[in-house]
């Protein structure tokens, strides 16, 4: 018997979103910084879970575009987050996220 995959594990943007989500659980955050990194934690989940969501639900359905949206937002959190700790070795991955989650939107 054959394992099979969602479809959305073949896309570009969903595997970028995992590696980020990866390197932000993984990053090392100063004392005194723990509620900015619950909140990119929680935020680079959401934009995961809301592309996979919106990809479920229908790329094309009012729906899926929503969720969509929601994970770009998320993107955007992330990516001032690391703003906010100078780490610019993630913001390029997330531009391209969010790039590519506007595309979906469409």
């Amino acid at each position: 018997m054959s394992e099979r995959n969602f479809s959305f594990e073949n896309l570009d943007v969903y595997r970028l979103s995992v590696r980020v989500n990866e390197q932000v659980m993984d990053m090392s955050w100063p004392r005194g910084r723990a509620h900015l990194k619950d909140q990119a934690i929680r935020a680079a989940d959401s934009m995961v879970l809301n592309l996979t969501e919106g990809w479920g639900r229908g790329r094309h359905t009012a729906a899926g575009k929503n969720h969509f949206r929601i994970a770009k937002g998320s993107a955007a959190e992330v990516f001032t987050a690391m703003v906010l700790m100078k780490r610019t070795d993630l913001q390029s991955d997330l531009r391209r996220i969010g790039s590519m989650l506007h595309g979906l939107q469409r």
